[in-house]
């Protein structure tokens, strides 16, 4: 059996930050630290930063006073940074500088009068943290369906912006039509989208002309994991996402001879060789890897934490 690792795959900058984020400042304050919900959405991160002693908390009334807290790299609500200085709690950000720039894009958007629309899913941490940054009515729109609903006048000035783990691709459709039945749309320029996600998919639809299978790697509440796997379904693949090479199952790949592999932006390289583990002990593997956009990014960490990190000629002023 053939398999082929897409490139890229895996984590992205800003999640390589969170988690840097929580190691070091469990290296600098000690144990514990409290991490509000999953510092990325990947269970073997998670798991493994509990075992060096971070405590994950749903909401911040279950930090003691004083305890050193670390926001997740979703980004969260202007009420919770709120909440935690009201209690004088000392605070690492570990949001994505990307959903950063997502939320400076939409203060800035209603800034210039322009109602805001969100493109993005209901309910996922990032839209949640986005709706609560910005001061004004915001419009969710999940799908290209709820664009004819919104209940603004076609002549109103309006401003989108999008969750991060969508690429361009999912995205287009609904700008589109946004254009289409409003005559006032603005929104950022396309090199301002997430980049790992892009080149992600990207990678997996170039893989999809080369494989029978396709396997992703990753958490089943992760956005742009789920998403890498809708991917392969689109382009007619049997696409299977799976945490590790525990839940592979063998019925998958009858009469496959090439199997696709990538990961999550929140999926780290070890689940991946936990896959090709399992795929070994079905039958004999031979590795191969696409050729793809080599990521070269970095974010640094927020300056309580930056003296410990060199400086980099990558590297992106995250403050």
């Amino acid at each position: 059996m053939k398999v082929v690792l897409a490139q890229p795959r895996g984590f992205c900058a800003g999640v390589v930050r969170a988690i840097d984020i929580v190691e070091k400042a469990l290296e600098k304050y000690g144990a514990p630290i409290y991490v509000r919900h999953e510092i990325v959405h990947n269970k073997h991160v998670v798991e493994s930063l509990k075992a060096k002693g971070a405590i994950f908390v749903k909401e911040l009334d279950e930090v003691p006073a004083g305890a050193v807290t670390v926001f997740s790299a979703h980004g969260v609500a202007k009420s919770v940074q709120t909440d935690a200085k009201l209690r004088d709690l000392p605070v690492l950000d570990a949001t994505c500088p990307l959903v950063t720039k997502v939320h400076n894009q939409g203060r800035r958007y209603v800034t210039q009068g322009r109602t805001l629309v969100l493109v993005g899913h209901a309910g996922h941490p990032e839209v949640v943290g986005t709706l609560g940054q910005v001061d004004g009515p915001v419009h969710l729109v999940q799908t290209i369906d709820d664009v004819p609903t919104l209940p603004l006048a076609l002549d109103a000035p309006i401003a989108y912006i999008t969750q991060t783990t969508l690429s361009v691709d999912d995205t287009k459709h609904i700008i589109e039509a946004l254009k289409a039945r409003f005559s006032d749309v603005v929104g950022p320029d396309t090199k301002d989208i997430c980049y790992a996600t892009q080149n992600r998919q990207a990678a997996v639809r170039q893989l999809t002309g080369m494989v029978d299978v396709l396997l992703v790697v990753g958490a089943s509440n992760s956005s742009n994991s789920n998403r890498l796997r809708d991917v392969g379904e689109e382009a007619g693949i049997p696409s299977y996402l799976v945490n590790d090479g525990s839940e592979v199952d063998p019925a998958w790949l009858v009469g496959a001879k090439t199997v696709g592999l990538t990961a999550g932006a929140s999926a780290p390289e070890v689940l991946v060789d936990s896959v090709i583990d399992a795929l070994r002990k079905i039958e004999p593997v031979e590795v191969q890897l696409l050729d793809g956009t080599e990521e070269n990014i970095t974010f640094n960490l927020p300056f309580a934490l930056r003296a410990q990190q060199p400086a980099g000629p990558a590297a992106q002023n995250a403050a």
